[in-house]
């Protein structure tokens, strides 16, 4: 294994953890992962408490997810199908975050019939890739959850030009969040976390009528 593949499993094991203590990663859940120079992809193996996550937790596999020598025997994250499916059609993105924090859970699910949650006006906005101004609105697709990842993945097809702000939330599940590299990848997750939890905040003052 190179040096630099080692650095980035560091890396990102240290904000897997990070994520855990904040409560956006609890128990198992969760899944994580990098592209490297060779297309390989590293993503988390199942079943490993995030608080625990260590290098030799990732597991290599190819572009359509199946482990590679000598993670055969290995199983990766149920959801690795999203991982190569965002790697696949949106080029030089090397980070995808998978998050299941409370403010993404449940806005998920009670925005869940408009397919989108819509921020207007946040200043963190500008913390999304090609959002210049604070003076816009901003859409984070709402996708059904589905345990059949390849139907799934149909589903990110569909609405492919929706995911063009490097993420997108599964309802009452979590949210998904994608960039260029690690800290990019890291300020979007942040980005959007941030705004659901002061959305989640006002609907505790203002419910909306959808959530009446």
């Amino acid at each position: 294994m190179s040096l630099e593949n080692q650095t980035q499993k560091e890396r990102l094991c240290a904000v897997i953890r990070q994520l855990h203590a904040q409560g956006k990663s609890p128990a198992t859940s969760t899944n994580y992962s990098f592209l490297d120079e060779d297309q390989v992809i590293f993503v988390s193996r199942s079943g490993v408490d995030k608080s625990q996550f260590q290098p030799e937790d990732f597991i290599a596999v190819d572009t359509t997810g199946l482990p590679l020598p000598p993670n055969e025997g290995i199983k990766p994250s149920a959801e690795t199908l999203i991982h190569c499916f965002i790697y696949q059609n949106f080029p030089g993105i090397t980070c995808v975050l998978h998050t299941h924090s409370v403010a993404a859970t449940l806005l998920s699910g009670i925005f869940a019939a408009k397919q989108a949650v819509t921020f207007s006006g946040y200043e963190v906005i500008k913390g999304i890739a090609s959002q210049t101004t604070h003076e816009t609105a901003i859409a984070l697709p709402i996708f059904a959850n589905d345990q059949d990842m390849k139907s799934f993945c149909q589903q990110l097809a569909q609405r492919q030009e929706e995911l063009n702000n490097y993420g997108f939330l599964i309802a009452k599940h979590g949210l998904y969040a994608w960039g260029e590299t690690l800290a990019i990848a890291k300020r979007h997750l942040e980005v959007w976390e941030f705004m659901l939890e002061c959305e989640l905040e006002q609907l505790k003052i203002t419910p909306p009528l959808a959530a009446r």
